[in-house]
């Protein structure tokens, strides 16, 4: 635990992990995503711009809701954000599921997988030993 002020309103709470935020902040903002979901329900057809006029919220903090898979929108609605990887037009988060794919398959080649035990050395015979999880 970390004592660091807060990045909206600069008073010194002890921060854990996530946004930069003091609690009373981060309360406001969860409030005003939810506010921001049911703008969203009632009216389909809006933009972004609209979208953050309406409901006094940054367009940037619009678009971390969605780099976050906490806002998706419909395709009929007209609002697309790029994939930063490749360009593809997606609807949420930060990359397109072609992507997506290619960067599960990357971690997963990354690290060869140990098949085989390993040796034991006459030396080794002597020393604690610790066991396997």
């Amino acid at each position: 635990m970390e004592v660091m002020n807060c990045k909206e309103c600069k008073r010194l709470f002890n921060y854990i992990s996530g946004p930069k935020l003091c609690p009373d902040c981060s309360k406001k903002l969860e409030e005003k995503f939810q506010q921001v979901k049911e703008y969203i329900r009632s009216h389909e057809y809006s933009s972004i711009a609209q979208v953050s006029e309406e409901n006094d919220v940054s367009v940037n903090q619009l678009k971390q809701w969605v780099r976050e898979e906490r806002l998706i929108f419909d395709s009929s609605k007209g609002i697309t954000f790029e994939c930063e990887s490749c360009g593809a037009t997606i609807l949420t988060g930060r990359f397109c599921d072609k992507c997506k794919a290619r960067v599960t398959n990357d971690f997963r080649n990354a690290m060869p997988r140990q098949t085989s035990q390993p040796v034991r050395r006459e030396r080794d015979r002597e020393r604690m030993r610790f066991l396997d999880k």
